[in-house]
């Protein structure tokens, strides 16, 4: 590769994983977005909806465990880069999908892509980023994921409109990921542990499954992944569908009404909470985590207001909720570099990977599923009271809407789970460096 790569500058390779990671929420967001006219077309309830939802975290979740393995030990740029195109010719596949089974496959397709990329982008960030500095990095990073979602939200609908089918936003949202991956493969990785205070040589670590999962702050950490995951995958899986249905917007509008509340939030919530979280970090690491604790408890009592509000203004519900999700973005900026901190280099992508084995298994996966389920339980309850015999759309969106209380609660338990990292976190964290110290004298 030319001395003069584009992709040998940290700040211009964390601008290509900024948008393979755009690519990335966009396309797993597109389903969300459709779920009403894909539960008319096949007749579906919300439980298969949540199904959809369930089946593409379920296998990001099983396959991003060797895939991290894998990124820990190889090439970190050829697994994202070979996994972007896989997801993109996945995402390009839903259009061809006849009835529920064959969307339900081709999600799944998707999500073994896209388990590549979270591993290998975290652990390349840690090497190209120091400690004090990561915070800012990961959070320009994740801006991929409400910038992902808002342009979702907002072009998703009048793609359909203007092609007049549902199918052809998953083919343009394709064109673009084939493209980016050939950017990925031009990648120069830096030495594992480059950024490090402490320099080992990087040999292979024994265990290291279980060298993770003894470290105490990680145990938190996956705790708070399963639960924030539940609360964002519901949240973002029913929004558009409970505005439809509870509010009377159709499909344009509600999508661009939860774009505001999901995306424009992450925009302020990332940059911002970004720079707090590293000015904290400077001062006392551990209070990164304290920060995004505190944030969280916010975000459970603005959501639980928003769904308290009633069905009388759409505007109200959206600017409470859109408070609480601005409030829990604070938990990325937080959470992925405390990962970093905790975690030696040879183990990075490993760790991140066990993370979000719990983060999509037990929180993405259920999420959507138990909400659905919940959904159409309360939509059930609703018409037997009502001494209804036919389960008509404003039955459904009063399940919907009560169903959503558990994203408040999921919230809740998140801030629980990151205040308990906080408190483990300044002995994890010298633990690291002393192994790291440990290493280098040995070799020496």
């Amino acid at each position: 590769m030319p001395e003069a790569s584009p992709t040998t500058n940290p700040r211009r390779v964390l601008l290509l994983l900024f948008l393979a990671n755009l690519l990335n929420f966009f396309d797993r967001t597109i389903p969300a977005i459709l779920n009403e006219p894909i539960r008319l077309e096949w007749g579906l309830s919300d439980l298969q909806l949540g199904l959809i939802g369930a089946a593409f975290t379920l296998v990001y979740a099983i396959a991003g465990l060797p895939l991290g393995r894998l990124a820990d030990r190889g090439s970190r740029t050829k697994i994202m880069g070979w996994g972007l195109i896989v997801w993109s010719g996945f995402t390009a596949a839903n259009a061809a999908a006849w009835n529920f089974g064959s969307f339900l496959v081709a999600r799944m397709g998707v999500g073994v892509g896209e388990a590549s990329y979270a591993p290998a982008s975290n652990a390349l960030i840690g090497d190209l980023f120091p400690a004090e500095k990561r915070s800012r990095a990961l959070g320009l990073f994740m801006l991929g994921l409400p910038l992902g979602l808002l342009l979702a939200f907002f072009s998703v609908g009048p793609i359909v409109a203007a092609f007049g089918d549902w199918r052809a936003a998953f083919v343009v949202a394709a064109v673009p990921g084939f493209v980016l991956a050939a950017f990925l493969f031009l990648i120069r990785e830096p030495e594992r542990g480059a950024s490090e205070k402490v320099r080992s040589a990087g040999a292979e670590v024994d265990r290291p499954v279980r060298r993770v999962l003894t470290t105490r702050t990680i145990l938190w950490i996956i705790l708070s992944g399963i639960t924030i995951n539940f609360a964002a995958y519901a949240g973002n899986g029913f929004l558009v569908p409970m505005i439809q249905r509870y509010f009377g917007l159709e499909l344009t509008a509600a999508a661009i009404t939860t774009g505001l509340i999901v995306g424009v939030t992450g925009l302020i919530g990332l940059t911002v909470g970004g720079s707090v979280a590293d000015r904290i970090y400077a001062r006392k690491p551990s209070g990164r985590l304290v920060y995004g604790a505190a944030s969280l408890v916010v975000a459970a009592l603005a959501t639980a207001a928003a769904l308290a509000t009633g069905d009388g203004s759409v505007a109200l519900f959206a600017a409470l909720f859109g408070l609480g999700w601005l409030a829990q973005y604070a938990y990325y900026t937080s959470v992925y570099p405390a990962i970093q901190d905790v975690v030696a280099p040879r183990l990075r992508a490993t760790a991140v990977a066990l993370y979000f084995a719990g983060m999509y298994l037990l929180g993405g996966a259920f999420g959507p599923v138990v909400v659905g389920g919940l959904s159409d339980a309360l939509a059930q309850r609703a018409m037997t009271a009502g001494g209804a015999t036919a389960l008509d759309g404003g039955f459904r969106a009063v399940g919907l809407h009560d169903a959503m209380y558990l994203i408040p609660v999921a919230l809740a338990l998140t801030a629980a789970f990151v205040f308990f990292a906080s408190r483990s976190f300044d002995a994890d964290a010298a633990r690291m460096e002393r192994q790291l110290a440990g290493d280098v004298s040995t070799e020496s």
